[in-house]
């Protein structure tokens, strides 16, 4: 960790609410991901402002977690009927810590909203009912919503947010590039400065007469430029083209919700050649062969796979991976699967954030949001990787509050003096037997519960009916015990597969990374719950 880093790792650890904040490229998801290791996803839940930020970091969204839909009725009415769910009250009992990311793009009074909820269902008149909390984004990049003409309803304007006293853990070496010259401009650009420093930077990566045909992601601020010029250049490659439709399953409900939030189109269309970017991050042991942002071509199509040639010199094979939407319980409402790509010769600022680029094309001629210059310029990794088409100085903006708000954090970083330790809720609290919370009672940890269940032997129908859920839920929960190392004994299940050898053996010949190839081998007689649960018994084998 960088010292700013670990200081800020000393405050999570502390007691009290947190502001996780920092420049673009300063490590704060890494942080947090840190902290949260070894925590539940019950006690410790991770939610989103949006349901695109969600589905990244695999989360729920700040309105589903707290009920409050899409405030339907007015505010009150919202609060209201959240009160009176049992799923809200249960959850925000369980809770210890509340973990929000992406703050700067919720306005103060859905916050002011939550915050009500919070205080009735535990019962007690006080910021969030005494929930910890922890907040976590940058309020110089992107800014919540506000219809036209009418003031943003900053979140840290709000009378919730010094209610709330969020210490600040303030982050300031990005880590994203050591170039000292571009993290100086870009520091320029995050507080709106334009003196002659930036203006001689962003004329010297503006390119006369720019290569259209160069391998570099243009960013645009509207969706539709950016759809037009990734079709453009796919007709251009004379190879054929293949589709791929985005397999959307689980509650309908949450359906038109899934397609919104997912980084990848309803159906995708690629060419061999054609310029991809990553949209998740590889995932496999040892180090990451790639990011969200990692730009590559197209070498081979598949059925169920592709092969890429990224910019970084590595050939990968990848095959298609799933983006689950949770319900406000954590449990998987609903879920999609595609290749983990899209076409990466053009795309939206509010899309690129989070994403780290190899080469990035931009024009700063016409934005209009504060922040929108400071996200684009700093979603690249290097400044040899830059080019700019056009720009003006009147898009280098920034809210004026937001640097007074940073300013002040700064100094209350220098005031700063260590809390007593946070302590969570034991774990063996849980197991032996409910917690009373607030007139509430705690539900027992899922993984503790389903653990308990595989050691007694029930059949997996029997421990889904038991908690209420689908089989498809029960594996998923096995799946992440088995990725956090938890020792499971699955073999008295295998008498319930079919030809469990005979599947076996083919996921020996195909790996354990893909089931098609497996559900294939079977004329898709063999339905993926079962293949599932198969790859779970011989994961847990191998532990």
């Amino acid at each position: 960790m960088t010292p700013c880093q670990e200081k800020a790792f000393d405050i999570l650890q502390r007691q009290g609410n947190v502001f996780l904040t920092g420049a673009a490229g300063t490590g704060k998801s890494y942080l947090l991901r840190q902290y949260l290791a070894g925590k539940g996803s019950e006690d410790f839940p991770v939610i989103a402002s949006t349901g695109a930020a969600a589905v990244l970091i695999g989360g729920r969204t700040f309105h589903s977690f707290f009920g409050l839909g899409i405030l339907e009725g007015g505010v009150e009415a919202a609060v209201m009927k959240a009160v009176h769910n049992k799923k809200v009250s249960r959850r925000l009992a369980r809770a210890q810590c509340v973990i929000i990311d992406e703050i700067s793009m919720l306005s103060g009074s859905v916050l002011q909203a939550a915050d009500m909820v919070a205080r009735k269902v535990r019962g007690r008149d006080q910021p969030w009912g005494g929930l910890r909390m922890i907040v976590v984004g940058d309020f110089a990049q992107l800014p919540p919503i506000a219809a036209s003409g009418m003031e943003k309803d900053w979140a840290f304007r709000h009378p919730i947010w010094e209610q709330s006293e969020f210490q600040p853990a303030l982050l300031s070496t990005v880590v994203r590039t050591q170039e000292l010259d571009f993290l100086e401009i870009l520091n320029f650009v995050r507080d709106g400065i334009v003196n002659d420093q930036v203006a001689n930077f962003l004329n010297s990566r503006q390119t006369a007469g720019l290569d259209d045909d160069m391998d570099a992601t243009r960013l645009y601020a509207h969706r539709t430029r950016a759809e037009a010029h990734n079709i453009e250049r796919l007709k251009r490659i004379e190879r054929p083209l293949q589709s791929f439709a985005t397999k959307i399953m689980g509650d309908d409900r949450y359906a038109d919700s899934m397609k919104r939030a997912l980084p990848i189109p309803e159906t995708l269309h690629l060419k061999v050649g054609a310029l991809i970017m990553m949209r998740k991050n590889d995932m496999q042991a040892g180090y990451p062969r790639f990011v969200n942002g990692s730009l590559g071509h197209i070498t081979g199509i598949h059925d169920d796979a592709l092969e890429i040639s990224l910019l970084s010199g590595e050939d990968i094979e990848i095959g298609p991976e799933k983006f689950s939407y949770l319900d406000g319980d954590g449990e998987e409402a609903a879920c999609a699967w595609n290749f983990p790509v899209t076409l990466a010769w053009a795309t939206t600022i509010h899309k690129a954030q989070g994403a780290s680029l190899d080469r990035l094309v931009v024009d700063l001629s016409a934005l209009w949001e504060p922040g929108q210059a400071y996200v684009a310029l700093s979603r690249v990794r290097s400044s040899s990787g830059l080019f700019v088409e056009k720009w003006q100085a009147s898009s280098i903006r920034v809210e004026p509050l937001v640097t007074e708000l940073y300013a002040s954090m700064t100094a209350a970083m220098d005031r700063y003096q260590p809390k007593p330790l946070f302590l969570s809720v034991p774990l063996s609290h849980a197991q032996s037997g409910t917690v009373e919370t607030a007139g509430h009672v705690k539900k027992v940890d899922i993984y503790v519960q389903t653990k308990r269940m595989l050691d007694e032997c029930l059949a997996l129908e029997e421990i889904a009916m038991a908690r209420g859920v689908r089989p498809e839920q029960v594996l998923l929960n096995i799946e992440t015990m088995l990725q956090k190392k938890t020792v499971l004994s699955l073999t008295y299940l295998e008498s319930s597969v079919p030809d469990f050898i005979a599947v076996c053996e083919s996921f020996e010949r195909h790996g354990l990374d893909h089931m098609k190839p497996v559900y294939d081998d079977f004329d898709a007689d063999i339905p993926y719950v079962t293949l599932r649960l198969v790859r779970c018994i011989m994961m847990a084998g191998l532990r």
